[in-house]
């Protein structure tokens, strides 16, 4: 059984970290390959509990000479296998903010979005340099060259339980850096700090969904946990310049490993349950 037996993949394509045809990057799966029946036995799978499961390694081929990180992450795909619209750019395998000129949101293939999720992360890096440990991003809004948003799952080695965080990058200026639980600590800037285990932290293993929601130029992101309140985030992003002419978007979700210096064989795994977007 692959993940497509369960899960509607026609609307995605998948980036593994395997070059099986020698091209120095890691293999891309189209929306059709994908949607019919795809699997890797070792990254890109489905659980016997019907879970879709992805794993990343530190060791692994890469999507480009940009990145030093590797994946296992679906990047969504609107045209869902119609190849007469383009991959990139405003047209109809994209998305626009409702805050975008109005010929742009005629173009594209959608206005505002919503990426729903419900997972367990299963493994995060134990070995390297400790601002990158147990790092995993688990869900994007990926731009031409920004990111409105990177969500974070992280757990310490000597902590039981993990925090959630996430990333506003804007067209122009600092990212911004938002705790819903736990920190983001310790980072490239600050080393050696000491970490407090997040109390109301999610362990390995433990099941919570996001949900990640753009309309107009406000990004929320809510975290959702069975028996607690909900977490909700706001960013404001009038300022950010994702509502201007030519900025197009899509969503990521999977696994994308933030940790470089460790040990080769050490990974990053996560299982989605449950994963829908809508326009």
């Amino acid at each position: 059984m692959a993940p497509s037996s369960k899960f509607d993949l026609l609307g995605w394509t998948i980036s593994v970290p395997v070059d099986s045809n020698g091209d120095g990057k890691s293999d891309q799966i189209k929306e059709k390959e994908l949607a019919s029946g795809y699997s890797d036995k070792n990254f890109f799978y489905l659980a016997e509990d019907g879970g879709m499961v992805f794993k990343a390694p530190i060791a692994g081929a890469k999507t480009s000479n940009n990145t030093t990180y590797t994946r296992s992450e679906l990047r969504e795909m609107m045209r869902r296998g119609d190849t007469q619209f383009k991959t990139k750019g405003v047209g109809g395998n994209n998305w626009v903010f409702s805050s975008a000129p109005e010929a742009d949101q005629k173009l594209a293939g959608g206005v505002d979005g919503t990426l729903e999720a419900t997972l367990k992360v299963d493994h995060v890096t134990t070995t390297g340099e400790n601002w990158q440990l147990g790092r995993v991003i688990i869900g994007q809004i990926h731009a031409n060259n920004d990111e409105p948003i990177r969500l974070y799952y992280r757990k310490l080695p000597q902590h039981q339980k993990g925090s959630i965080y996430f990333a506003h990058e804007p067209r122009v200026g600092e990212e911004i850096w938002i705790n819903m639980l736990g920190t983001s600590l310790p980072n490239y800037w600050n080393q050696n700090v000491t970490v407090t285990e997040p109390e109301d932290g999610i362990e390995l293993g433990e099941k919570f969904s996001y949900r990640i929601n753009v309309t107009g130029n406000t990004l929320t992101v809510t975290l959702m946990r069975a028996g607690k309140e909900d977490i909700i985030k706001t960013v404001d992003m009038s300022d950010s310049q994702f509502d201007e002419s030519g900025q197009y978007m899509y969503f990521k979700a999977g696994v994308y490993n933030q940790n470089k210096s460790g040990e080769p064989d050490d990974y990053v795994q996560a299982t989605f349950y449950d994963l829908v977007v809508t326009h």
